[in-house]
């Protein structure tokens, strides 16, 4: 309704604007007979004042332009109807008088009428029909527009009565010598192939003529008939396979990827396997210890006779290569499938930087291309590793986008990068998105079962998410948890019992069964507790869920057979209450249990197996990825993207074992001469992307791709950094983009200086070998570190290539200077790789990599302070630290008793400023021995901070005696930001992983003021440097020395002095940097309050905005 509406508004607009064009005529008022009652409704609704009706007089007038003897008045009106058309307007009542002029000889006329006819050809065929001989006419028309519209407009006519004429315009116009015709040609076959389809050996012969078309502007057309019409006819490719694998970086886009499609289904039914030569390779590697020289000597004679790619199957991969360069998606993802079905695997990895490069694409791409990594990452890791960073989530994605990050990034995860993707899923887990971090929880359980090394730190991770606010994160924490416990059941009795008390709070039926579950299959292992759980959940057998009724159900009967005496009334009450249930499928269960358990006379021979039934080993579950059963579709389809065959679907054949014969490809001598010359010049243009790509290249060119990976790494450096300067910031190291910058300005330096390089050039030999051998290492390191932080490969790259080329080319001599600043680059691009990088790291604000000091004020005596207050001087502020006021009781836990073997860890923000040094935060750690024995040796190893963080170590505790307990203090400098500061915790025997993050209210030092000197700082820190936010305050909260309680009690905030009884100021500086924190709370009418921040670090002003609402907000 809405749509239509806007639809006659539209149109009142343009009648209102021809009524003053046409100002002076008179028009006949009429309702047109088609309108229906709904129509006219809407018509009266959106024209009030009667112009609507001038609409529909408007076509009468355009009927009276049409019928006029002057060719300016006929163009005018076809104009105005086209335009119409191209508006979305329906102007289908015209078709008559529009026909009428399909015989106009003038040709600027003709062709908008055929553009007219071409949209309602197929809707108006009986009119269209009356009018075929003109069109036949058409057919012969010297203007190839005319004759190309008039083939189409023939070919919409859908009446089976003019198959035999369309068919004859259809081969007269395939041999025609305009390109344009061949290729309307080639889309009328489909047309008429679906009218009918008994012409199909007629249009084959038509498609084999026009795959001989030399024309760019033909093949791709041409092959999307050949799809269409006889996709199986292989044998119309051989001839054609050459000229269209030349063809290829000319044609347009979407005939590329139809084109690139249609060779890879034949590629695979006339080429052998490149696979082969891997496997080949492995088994030569396996090499039996009493081999003989004679079969060694065979071993290597099979290695080097087993394959050898055919040079057809190379000129394809070589000629789509460029188009992983394309600006379309839809191109790179097709020569991104036929590299994964048919290169070799040692250069499938070639397509990797392109697909994330189309990760910056919208949204609907960004689907299509995750899917398809997602598939590839399974099979083959080390394609997307050096990517890894590319797939990590961004909160403004999307779920789906989120989830299929996600799913690469668990497929991607070894030894090496376990650390930094747990670290990142921890931050996944706190999203509000809740599918998304139940899908985290779900990954930690893939990661904990795929890679053993962490599957315990994984388990201890989840028990942690148990007591977590959020009940979904809790129940999926569950059921994962479940699945770990099933493959080492003997180590874990404590979890059981942990999840066995939160029964009664957990209420997602998945998360219940799951406990149930655990319970009853490990009963033997919590004698003490399964009877327990049992009589709970027994008294609320009606209320559960059915799910949740299965499992009671199961334990009562593992308990019966285990343990008899305290659970036999238990067990019977609760098959009573099974018996009656609304459910078949408990009633069955419950029947089924009662004749196995219970023997009677009635009970069969399986009564006496019932314990081994019930209490059966169970395997392990498999954690298996959902894409795992993809690879079989082929890859950018719609069938990979449903998971499910579409109709039209082509399978991809296997393999030949044997290469069919090559020679079916060879052509005439004439056309063999041509073609062959095209295929040798084709290396001059892939020189461009031999140098793009140059990192996976063959070593056929070893001199150019080592020179052309250097700049190319550079250029991709420099842009990735422009682009993810966020992302570098939050890793808080060195940022490559200053190096990269540089290195541009450094070429620019060199290329201003040519002339004087070249004159002094014999003087610096050795200055130009000394360049030569760092620009060799940086072809090598610099590529490899720069492809690791690199997401992106522009399609325009070839610009920063020629900025950084200077640089990176051997030949060329470099300053002693530059040189110097060269191996620095290198040496700084090196550090990085050493410690964890991420992309997203929700808590980091503040990328400080070197401690910056600010000058702080004097400090003054009191009555100083009072006397400069006197005095109103302008220029004057006394700003000075003062000493806590309000110390938060609220601690952490740094390790857990189960988690620490017995040793137990706590701690919290005492707030004592410069206790270690003055950019310190102090942290009290409070040490307890859990055990009977005595610990040894409590010290701090294993320090893993970021870039730019430093801790003070608290002096090692000697010895801790059981039950024992000691404070100490630690100071760790956060540089302003909440990053984790990681270490280990360790003792004489065990060293334990922990890691600390502060609050950002911790990281203020509460400062003293004068409320000008607040309102003067405050007047300077507006527009961006200010965050504000409306709250609810209870009554209760309403005071002021309850709200000034509650706010210190979050944030080490320092009370400036208020001459307004509403409005209550707090005033910081942040522990690192000294940047100013402004906290103003205007309490409004109606229980309401105005929380203002003003502070230049704005991301640690909106963090502590954001802890500060429900401070003040709850009761």
């Amino acid at each position: 309704m809405e749509q239509n509406s806007t639809m006659l508004g539209k149109i009142v607009e343009v009648s209102c604007t021809i009524k003053s064009a046409l100002k002076g005529r008179n028009f006949e008022v009429t309702l047109k007979p088609y309108l229906t009652v709904e129509e006219k409704r809407l018509a009266a609704a959106a024209d009030p004042c009667g112009c609507m009706e001038q609409y529909f007089t408007l076509n009468e007038d355009l009927k009276q332009m049409l019928e006029s003897s002057k060719d300016s008045a006929k163009l005018d009106a076809m104009k105005r109807i086209v335009g119409m058309i191209a508006k979305g307007k329906n102007a289908s009542e015209l078709f008559p008088a529009v026909v009428k002029n399909v015989a106009s000889k003038n040709i600027e006329i003709k062709k908008l009428v055929y553009v007219y006819l071409m949209r309602y050809a197929e809707e108006q065929q009986d009119l269209a029909l009356l009018s075929i001989s003109t069109f036949q006419r058409a057919l012969k028309d010297p203007n190839q527009l005319i004759r190309a519209s008039a083939l189409r407009v023939l070919s919409s006519i859908r009446v089976p009565i003019i198959v035999p004429i369309m068919m004859l315009a259809i081969k007269e116009a395939s041999s025609d010598l305009s390109p344009y015709v061949r290729k309307n040609a080639a889309h009328a076959i489909q047309k008429l192939y679906s009218l009918d389809p008994e012409q199909k050996e007629m249009l084959i012969e038509v498609i084999e003529k026009l795959l001989k078309d030399r024309s760019t502007l033909v093949a791709g057309s041409v092959v999307m008939a050949f799809e269409e019409v006889c996709p199986d006819r292989i044998d119309l490719i051989h001839k054609n396979y050459r000229k269209l694998c030349n063809l290829l970086v000319d044609v347009e886009e979407w005939g590329q990827v139809v084109i690139i499609h249609m060779l890879t289904r034949y590629a695979r039914t006339q080429f052998i396997s490149p696979w082969k030569a891997d496997e080949v390779v492995d088994e030569y590697n396996e090499n039996n210890f009493y081999e003989s020289d004679e079969e060694q000597k065979e071993k290597d004679q099979k290695l080097k006779s087993t394959y050898t790619m055919d040079p057809d199957h190379r000129l394809l991969l070589r000629n789509t290569k460029p188009l992983l360069q394309s600006r379309n998606a839809a191109v790179v993802m097709a020569v991104a499938q036929l590299y994964w079905h048919l290169a070799p695997k040692s250069e499938a990895g070639i397509v990797s930087k392109s697909l994330v490069r189309l990760l910056r694409s919208n949204r609907e791409v960004q689907y299509i291309v995750l899917q398809n990594i997602a598939t590839m990452s399974i099979q083959r890791k080390g394609m997307f590793e050096p990517f890894l960073k590319s797939f990590y989530v961004r909160s403004t994605d999307p779920t789906m986008i989120k989830i299929l990050k996600l799913e690469i990034l668990t497929n991607l995860a070894n030894e090496a990068n376990i650390s930094t993707l747990l670290r990142e899923f921890q931050t996944y887990v706190k999203s509000q998105d809740k599918q998304f971090a139940a899908a985290t929880i779900q990954a930690i359980g893939r990661c904990a079962t795929n890679i053993t090394e962490v599957t315990d730190t994984c388990l201890n991770g989840l028990v942690c998410l148990l007591s977590n606010r959020d009940e979904i994160v809790v129940a999926e924490s569950v059921v994962v948890i479940k699945k770990l416990l099933q493959t080492q059941p003997a180590h874990h009795g404590e979890i059981i019992k942990h999840m066995a008390k939160l029964l009664d709070n957990i209420t997602v039926p998945v998360a219940r069964a799951s406990i149930l579950w655990l319970i009853g299959e490990y009963c033997e292992r919590v004698p003490k507790i399964a009877p327990d759980v049992l009589r709970k959940t027994a008294k609320s057998f009606t209320n559960e869920d059915d799910l949740v009724k299965l499992q009671i159900l199961n334990l009562s009967a593992k308990l019966y057979l285990t343990n008899s005496k305290q659970t036999k009334l238990l067990t019977q009450y609760v098959l009573n209450l099974g018996k009656y249930d609304q459910s078949y499928d408990i009633r069955d269960r419950t029947r089924f249990i009662r004749q196995l358990i219970v023997p009677n006379e009635k009970s069969g021979a399986l009564s006496k197996y019932a314990k081994k039934i019930f209490l059966a080993q169970k395997p392990a579950p498999l954690l298996e990825s959902p894409f795992k059963d993809r690879d079989h579709f082929q890859l950018g389809t719609l069938s990979h993207t449903l998971n499910s065959q579409a109709i039209g679907y082509l399978e991809l054949s296997d393999w030949p074992e044997v290469a069919p014969d090559a020679s079916v490809r060879n052509v005439d001598v004439v056309e063999s001469a041509k073609e062959w010359t095209g295929i040798l010049g084709k290396p001059k243009k892939e020189k461009p992307t031999e140098k793009f790509y140059s990192e996976s290249e063959e070593e056929e060119d070893e001199s150019t791709s080592t020179s052309s990976s250097g700049s190319e790494s550079d250029s991709e450096s420099e842009k990735e950094d422009k682009e993810e300067g966020s992302t570098d910031e939050t890793s808080g190291s060195s940022s490559p983009s200053e190096e990269s910058t540089d290195s541009d300005s450094d070429s620019k330096e060199n290329t201003a200086k040519k002339t004087s390089r070249a004159a002094n050039e014999s003087d610096s030999e050795d200055i130009k070998k000394k360049a030569e051998g760092i620009s060799k290492k940086r072809s090598t390191s610099s590529s490899s570190d720069t492809e690791s932080s690199s997401s992106e490969e522009s399609s325009s790259g070839s610009k920063s290539e020629s900025d950084s080329k200077s640089d990176s080319e051997p030949g060329k001599p470099r300053s002693a200077t530059s040189t110097k600043k060269e191996e620095k680059t290198v040496q700084d691009r090196k550090t990085p790789n050493k410690q964890d990088v991420f992309l997203l790291d929700l808590d980091d604000f503040c990328p400080v990599t070197t401690p910056v000091t600010v000058p702080t004020a004097a400090v003054l005596s009191p009555s100083l302070t009072a006397d400069l207050e006197g005095l109103n001087l302008s220029s004057s502020s006394v700003i000075d630290v003062t000493s806590q006021v309000s110390v938060p009781t609220k601690t952490y836990e740094l390790l857990h008793r189960m988690s620490g073997k017995g040793l137990a860890a706590h701690y919290h923000f005492s707030r004592q400023p410069g206790l270690f040094c003055d950019h310190m935060v102090p942290v009290q750690v409070t040490v307890t021995n859990t055990t009977d024995q005595k610990i040894d040796n409590i010290h701090i190893e294993g320090k893993k901070l970021p870039p730019g963080m430093r801790m003070h170590e608290f002096n090692p505790i000697e010895c801790l005696e059981p039950g024992g307990s000691t404070t100490v203090t630690m100071g760790i400098d956060f540089c302003d930001s909440t990053q984790t500061a990681s270490f280990q915790l360790c003792t004489k025997d065990d060293h334990f992983n922990v890691s600390i993050q502060p609050p950002v209210g911790e990281l203020l030092l509460p400062v003293t003021m004068s409320e000008k000197d607040f309102k003067k700082e405050q007047g300077m820190l507006t527009g961006m440097n200010e965050t504000s936010a409306t709250i609810a305050v209870a009554p209760q909260n309403s005071t002021r020395l309850v709200i000034i309680e509650r706010v210190m009690k979050a944030a080490n905030l320092g009370v400036v002095s208020s001459g307004q009884d509403n409005i209550h100021r707090f005033a910081a500086k942040t522990v690192h940097s000294g940047s100013l924190m402004l906290v103003t709370v205007e309490l409004k009418e109606s229980s309401t309050a105005q929380l203002v921040i003003n502070t230049e670090k704005t991301v640690i002003g909106s963090v502590l905005l954001r802890e500060l609402k429900p401070v003040l907000s709850q009761g």
